[in-house]
């Protein structure tokens, strides 16, 4: 058997291979502290656990789901954007469930994307944008984001490029792994340029909550909605990453484009999960303000650990991670390998997200603060 062509075009996810290598140093006995992935190791509101366990006797749970999700969590999609960036959308048809935002790319990429047409995708960055670019037989177009420019793109670069084949624009603000915030008028900027180059200008925003007071939306920009979508995600903001709940956001035009894909490939995520869902995005304020204690605390931990690594970072970003800079002369990848072998911490390199990650490494919040405070004395 020979396999497809698109498989030569990707490797297995950087994760899924190192973490068989830190499990195996785990079974064999290393204490190993875990600091590269960002999976949230607390729990999710208490009315999000106690909504699951009411719905297994509701005699619509465990048949399948429609592909647009409930009404109801539509609804709740949508005031949750109402109340939080304040954001108008309608729940009928600008706000689509997805079994997490991850499936919105290669959604979103399998019905825009032909053979051929190209994808600007920032560098660092997500690297499921390339991957997915690759896998539908588009080709990805790298744009550069660097320290000097805090991060954002450069739009005279970008109106210089060879445009003609461009179809898709991923940003991502909060931006993983830098966790820069999105410069409000630079996102202007780029809503012009997509709406000058006839570009669908995605924003991938799971982030804007954590350890951070002023979320925000691609749709504060006025005129984005026609050529913008946007991806969010309950996975960080509410502890529920493993419930696979995401939602694409934007004109009811784009979302019943992507609908056509998503219909034809999956079922209505499990009833119960809907469920528990609304209860999160209902949660008060108070739930982002305990939340954001926590990671504070954490993130302050990590700063002591990536000084005690001879590391530089800024203190004014937000997300769940720190992205910081190794000392001159230092690569990421055999920075990290040693920090894993000599100290059993896991921490991800720089380089997983683009080239411009060289020279750079990236520290989850993700870990109790004991567990921070261990790694802390395992390298001073």
């Amino acid at each position: 058997m020979v396999t497809a062509n698109r498989l030569h075009t990707v490797e297995e996810y950087y994760f899924s291979k190192k973490l068989r290598e830190v499990n195996a140093m785990k079974t064999a006995g290393a204490p190993i502290i875990n600091l590269g992935i960002g999976s949230p190791d607390l729990a999710p509101p208490k009315t999000v656990l106690a909504a699951i366990t009411a719905s297994f006797l509701d005699p619509t749970a465990h048949k399948y789901q429609s592909y647009q999700g409930l009404p109801e969590l539509r609804s709740a999609m949508a005031d949750f954007y109402q109340t939080h960036y304040n954001v108008a959308l309608n729940p009928d048809n600008e706000v689509l469930p997805l079994i997490g935002s991850k499936e919105g790319i290669m959604h979103i990429s399998m019905a825009y994307l032909n053979e051929g047409d190209a994808v600007l995708i920032p560098n660092p960055g997500y690297p499921t944008y390339t991957s997915v670019t690759k896998l539908v037989g588009a080709t990805p177009v790298f744009y550069d984001l660097k320290a000097s420019s805090n991060w954002q793109p450069d739009l005279a670069v970008l109106e210089a490029m060879d445009l003609s084949k461009v179809k898709i624009m991923w940003v991502n603000y909060p931006h993983m792994p830098t966790g820069t915030l999105g410069n409000e008028k630079t996102l202007k900027a780029l809503v012009d340029f997509a709406k000058t180059h006839h570009i669908l200008l995605i924003n991938d925003n799971p982030y804007s909550f954590i350890l951070n007071d002023q979320p925000s939306s691609i749709f504060n920009i006025e005129g984005a909605k026609e050529v913008c979508l946007e991806l969010n995600s309950l996975s960080k903001t509410f502890n529920m990453a493993g419930w696979r709940v995401g939602m694409l956001t934007g004109a009811a035009e784009h979302l019943n484009n992507v609908i056509k894909v998503k219909s034809n490939m999956d079922s209505g995520m499990f009833y119960g999960i809907q469920k528990g869902a609304i209860e999160a995005l209902n949660s008060s304020k108070h739930w982002f303000t305990d939340l954001n204690k926590i990671y504070s605390e954490r993130r302050e931990l990590v700063w002591q650990l990536a000084t005690a690594l001879n590391c530089t970072f800024e203190t004014t970003t937000s997300g769940m991670f720190v992205w910081a800079k190794l000392p001159a002369g230092l690569h990421s990848e055999a920075f990290i390998d040693k920090v894993l072998q000599e100290h059993h911490i896991f921490i991800a390199p720089g380089t997983i997200f683009g080239s411009n990650g060289e020279g750079y490494i990236r520290f989850s919040l993700c870990a109790a603060k004991e567990h921070i405070e261990s790694a802390i004395q395992r390298v001073i």
